[in-house]
């Protein structure tokens, strides 16, 4: 029986609000879960200190027994001093996207076309003009 440590959602309609439970994996996300370890709720502030409420004890004893944290509690859990902290590389952070690498390039294609065509331009209307 995989054991995982998890958010199961409740609340209402664009109203989030999350309990953390001790499930086996393959129940459903709201489903039925062994043990309730807390309660997440992101309505609140990021400073508040009711956003995460966490029984650290449960969670520790539940991490003893083998349960594995999704993501998201894991990074709940670190903050708590639950569990070390993971050293993460994103490696991908600072980096745009497709479609904003094509619109630099456009962009700067852009820029350097008008510069060389204006002063041949200029010196055609010159020629001219004389």
């Amino acid at each position: 029986m995989a054991m995982k440590i998890r958010l199961a959602r409740g609340g209402g309609k664009k109203r989030p609000f999350y309990s953390i439970v001790a499930a086996d994996s393959r129940m459903p996300r709201d489903g039925r879960f062994i043990e309730k370890l807390g309660t997440y709720n992101p309505l609140l502030p990021k400073g508040s200190e009711d956003r995460v409420i966490i029984d650290v004890e449960k969670a520790k004893a539940w991490i003893a027994k083998g349960a594995q944290p999704t993501d998201r509690v894991q990074r709940m859990l670190e903050t708590a001093g639950v569990i070390a902290k993971k050293v993460r590389a994103n490696l991908k952070k600072g980096e745009p996207g497709e479609a904003a690498k094509k619109r630099v390039e456009e962009k700067a294609a852009k820029a350097a076309a008008p510069v060389d065509e204006a002063p041949a331009e200029v010196a055609a209307e010159e020629t001219v003009a004389e």
